[in-house]
């Protein structure tokens, strides 16, 4: 396993000890991002789709917000950007 295997499993770790995860897909896109001052620090750019119950009823900056907090311990020096879609069961599957 790489070290930014080790990375995505670390937060996807933190993220299924948070929610309830129906589903979850985390993808480095540092590549895309090369050049850029976060780069250069060693935080990644990373893009995650999470699929959770506990959505339910929460507006989508309070998702972001518990998204951020159960990943609190890799900001910043792991993460520099993150792009979230955080779905309950429901709005992905219907």
């Amino acid at each position: 396993m790489t070290a930014n295997q080790e990375r995505i499993a670390a937060f996807e770790e933190d993220l299924r000890k948070a929610f309830q995860v129906v589903d979850l897909l985390v993808e480095d896109e540092s590549h895309l991002h090369t050049g850029h001052a976060g780069a250069a620090s060693g935080g990644g750019h990373f893009k995650l789709k999470i699929i959770a119950p506990e959505f339910k009823g929460l507006s989508l900056v309070a998702r972001h917000r518990a998204v951020y907090a159960a990943l609190n311990r890799h900001i910043p020096k792991e993460i520099h950007a993150l792009t979230i879609i955080a779905l309950t069961p429901d709005e992905a599957f219907t």
